[in-house]
């Protein structure tokens, strides 16, 4: 989802060059300084657009890990009883 973001502001980017909405590039930076625009402009959007799905993988990631160490927790106590 971000990449196709990117891919669109890129293409925004070039669009707006291209027309001269916005300045070029000095010599031949054409290209590096559309793709500098696009990433100004994308990681704003990103951080927006993409809330919903950052927070529901970090809620995945937080149960993940809250099993694994109940898990490993539970490990360690039977083995601290086997030993006693």
């Amino acid at each position: 989802m971000r990449l196709s973001i990117f891919v669109g502001c890129f293409a925004l980017a070039a669009v707006a060059v291209n027309f001269g909405l916005l300045p070029s590039g000095a010599g031949g930076s054409n290209v590096i300084w559309v793709v500098l625009l696009a990433l100004v402009l994308s990681a704003p959007l990103s951080y927006v657009l993409l809330r919903k799905q950052r927070d529901e993988m970090s809620e995945q990631i937080v149960s993940t890990v809250d099993r694994t160490k109940a898990r490993l927790e539970a490990n360690r106590t039977r083995e601290d009883s086997v030993t006693q």
